[in-house]
Order: structure tokens, then sequence, then C-alpha cells
């Protein structure tokens, strides 16, 4: 049996939504073997499938008695850094859930100990393994720049998805959590470095900290003159109006998803399903009128949240059996994630910041 052919044992820590939804994908997937799980608890809600693991308590004690080849490290984002440091340190590839740690200097710690260790790191950007994102990016970058992006993701969340919110924010603000996928789009967009960034946010709600807020917006200008902004809010009082625009504006047209009018936004499948991707071209004729009508192009058999999962460990294993080259992949994360630290620096201080 060639090296290749082995299954690629990995232990996941983490089994809130998306660890959950990880360890399924290793389950289903040959390519994998899972030799445990790790949660400081048995959590409420597991899968048939994954009542058969072992659950671990402790990270650092799985890691160093299961000598995995992979962690899959889904914690909240404060443990992310030091979980994948150790794991590079003990010889295994690493999968993180974005954002991959809380500062930027934590971040190119992480890149830093992948590279040194000679191992590969997967950051946990689900929008890159979505046909209908990639559909996006490819149009957008054929309008040309510069662009203007708008961009944002209210949630309007009660019960457990209220309760995963105020979880969530005792580490990160909901323009950092979720701000990182979309700015990382309009990055793979422009290609352009972000030059200064802007935020604001405002704390709606008495059950979160008072240094934390559950409504954020920032903008960011970029060196060739595209802008964007992106706005996130979580919480029992947040509006479904306009809770999802996905709009990218050029000098020759714009490329936007339009969103069934009948969606949810706290259900998870909303945050990525794209429904129709509208292209519309400036271009006018004699007359002063447009050229060509808008195209509609239907994203039919779109996969859901559980299978963008199983897409995205597919690139791990492809990234680790075909040693895919993965720079890029790692400047982006920490790109992004620089640049809604930024924002949230703005939030806090009432200043723009210059990268």
């Amino acid at each position: 049996m060639s090296q290749s052919d082995k299954p690629i044992r990995v232990l996941v820590a983490g089994l809130g939504n998306m660890g959950r939804s990880h360890a399924l994908a290793y389950h289903n997937n040959p390519g994998y073997e899972i030799v445990g799980l790790v949660n400081r608890s048995k959590p409420s809600q597991l899968a048939p499938e994954l009542e058969q693991y072992t659950i671990h308590p402790d990270f650092m004690t799985a890691l160093a008695e299961l000598k995995p080849d992979l962690c899959s490290i889904n914690t909240y984002s404060d443990s992310h850094a030091d979980y994948a440091v150790a794991a590079f340190e003990a010889g295994c590839d690493v999968f993180v859930e974005k954002p991959l740690a809380t500062t930027v200097a934590d971040a190119e710690r992480v890149v830093a100990a992948a590279k040194k260790a000679g191992k590969k790191l997967v950051i946990g950007y689900i929008l890159r393994h979505h046909p209908s994102w990639k559909k996006l990016i490819e149009e957008a970058r054929k309008l040309g720049g510069p662009y203007v992006f708008r961009m944002n993701l209210n949630q309007q969340s009660s019960g457990p998805t209220w309760a995963t919110h105020k979880s969530l924010m005792q580490t990160t603000s909901p323009i950092v959590d979720c701000g990182v996928h979309y700015v990382d789009v309009m990055c793979q967009i422009t290609d352009a470095r972000a030059v200064e960034v802007r935020g604001m946010g405002l704390r709606l709600s008495n059950e979160i900290a008072p240094d934390m807020y559950n409504y954020g917006h920032l903008q960011v200008l970029y060196e060739d003159g595209s802008v964007g902004w992106y706005e996130a809010g979580w919480g029992p009082m947040i509006s479904e109006t306009a809770f999802f625009v996905k709009d990218v504006m050029s000098p020759n047209g714009a490329v936007s998803i339009v969103m069934d009018p009948n969606a949810k936004s706290d259900d998870i499948d909303t945050h990525t399903k794209t429904s129709v991707i509208r292209l519309h071209t400036a271009e006018t004729g004699p007359d002063g009128k447009f050229i060509r009508p808008d195209q509609d192009m239907t994203m039919e058999g779109e996969p859901g949240h559980q299978a963008l999962c199983d897409l995205e460990q597919d690139f791990v294993l492809r990234a680790i059996n075909e040693d895919l080259d993965l720079n890029r992949h790692m400047d982006d994360a920490v790109a992004s994630l620089r640049i809604c630290l930024a924002a949230d620096e703005s939030v806090r201080t009432g200043r723009p910041v210059r990268l």
C-alpha cells in the first residue's frame, strides 16, 4: 500500500457546528480515519455516525497520546494558534477553522510553524470550495477593476443560535468572525493590497460583555482604488431586511448574488447558497441604451452546508497527498484577518487604521 493509499489519521478538536460537520466529512471519506474527537464536554447533539469515537477532554493530551497525521482544529478562535503550532511541532498537517487566530502576530506564528515543519496548513475558507462563489469571483475579475464591493451577512438569531453567537462573542466580534470570508473574496477579486480600514460597531444587547459589539461595519480601501464594505450583526434585534448583500461593481458592470426572497437569516444553508448570479454589463449603444440584457446564471444543484464541508476536506486530502503549494492560500488568510482585525481596532479607537 502506497503512502497516499493509507488513510490519513485525523484528530478532530471542537464539536460545535463546524467541528461536527468536518468530523462527518472525515467519517464519510475513505481517505481519512478518525482517531479521536476532542471536546471539553460531551456535546448535546452528535450525529449517530460519530457516537463510536472516543471524546477526549484535552487537545494537548490527545495529540501526544494518539499521534495523528492531521489535526482538525474547530475550537474557539483564541485556541487556534496554540493548538496549530503544537500540532506542527508534533509533525502533523493542520486544518484550522477561520479565523486562523485572534491576532495577526499569532496568525503569522502559525504560518511560520507550518513552513518550518514542512507541513500543510489549510484554513477553513469554505467559500473557496463553493462552485457559485468561484463563479462570482471569475465573473467579477473578467469585468476588471477598480471595484466597489458591497457585502453583508446579518443574522436575526434567537434560542440556540443566539446562544452560539454569544459564545463566539466571548472572543471574536461578528465583523472578524464572518468578515474574514467576505474580505477574502474581495482580495481574491482585486489582487491589490489593502491600504486603509475603517470600522464602526455598536453593542445592541446587555447579554454580551461591555467591551463587545454585536453589530459591526467595516470599510476597506485598496491600492488600486477599489473600495469595499462589509456589515455583520447577530442577535434577536437584527433586521431581516437586506440581510444578504453580495454585490461587486466596476466601470464595466456588476455581478451580484440574488437571494431567494423567502430565505431566513439564521438558516446556515442560506449563508452559502447563492440561488442566482446576475451579471450586468454597462456597455451602451449609440442610443445610450444597454446593448445586452442582464444575464441570470441559475446555480442548480448547489452543495448544502455538509456537502461544502465534504468538498473542503477533499481539498485537504489533495493538499497533503499531491503536495499542493499553499503559500498563496496562507498569505491570503493572514491578509483578510489583518483587514478584519484593523476594522476591530478602528471600532474600538474611533480612528481609521493605515496598513
